[in-house]
């Protein structure tokens, strides 16, 4: 992949099939200075796919409220993921790679397992997944030990976890 690519349905189709074919290589060629613009538009393409099945699936009272809350839980978890995970990698293991690149990791990951996780019931394997895809991408891109990256996922998945349980009272008063 080249820096100076355009996002497009090509780049688009061509990353995606990538990562499913062998996402260690596709993870290993990636770029460092690969920017947010490519990661983000791959992430929001694939949001907006799984808005729109898990609408079309759903048909919901109020559509399009409901998409646009799907849409930003679908990008936003993944900034909230990656910013977590940033941390965690620059307070423990004293490494720095660009954020950019960093996020990159997540947003391809996680890009190509919302394009099933709308089914029903799938989100027992594409949640998994989408973790065995960062990690294979923090060891292939950044050059992590196994352990590293399986720490870094481990304690943020903890840390996001423990947030939603801190806040879940206040969103949701009884």
């Amino acid at each position: 992949m080249e820096k100076t690519e355009k996002l497009g349905f090509r780049f688009y189709f061509r990353a995606l099939t990538n990562i499913i074919r062998g996402p260690g290589d596709f993870f290993r060629d990636l770029p460092p200075d690969i920017g947010l613009k490519l990661p983000a538009g791959f992430l929001c393409v694939s949001s907006l796919i799984h808005v729109a099945f898990g609408l079309a699936i759903n048909m919901p009272p109020r559509p399009i409220l409901l998409g646009g809350i799907f849409f930003i839980n679908a990008v936003g978890m993944v900034f909230i993921a990656a910013a977590f995970g940033y941390m965690l990698m620059v307070m423990f293991m004293k490494k720095r790679v660009p954020f950019a690149f960093f996020f990159s990791i997540y947003a391809f990951s996680s890009g190509v397992t919302l394009l099933a996780s709308w089914l029903p019931f799938f989100i027992w394997l594409t949640e998994p997944w989408k973790w065995w895809l960062i990690g294979t991408g923090m060891i292939k891109a950044f050059g992590f030990r196994w352990t590293q990256a399986v720490l870094i996922l481990v304690v943020s998945f903890a840390v996001i976890a423990l947030f939603f349980l801190s806040v879940s009272p206040f969103v949701f008063p009884k």
